[in-house]
């Protein structure tokens, strides 16, 4: 079974803060078992959609 997450990120237009932002989020994410799934973007934002294997309970 898998779990997902789904993050939203608003764009600055200032490209070089956006890529820190992204890059930021994608470390972040990687370390906890995520991986991008799926990205959507728009004007003013990108959306993206994390994936991991869902950890059983019990």
């Amino acid at each position: 079974m898998k779990e997902y997450q789904a993050v939203v990120v608003k764009l600055t237009r200032h490209t070089r803060e956006d890529e820190d932002t992204l890059t930021d989020l994608l470390n972040e994410r990687s370390r906890g078992g995520w991986e991008p799934a799926l990205m959507s973007q728009d004007e003013q934002r990108l959306t993206i959609l994390f994936s991991r294997d869902a950890v059983a309970e019990g």
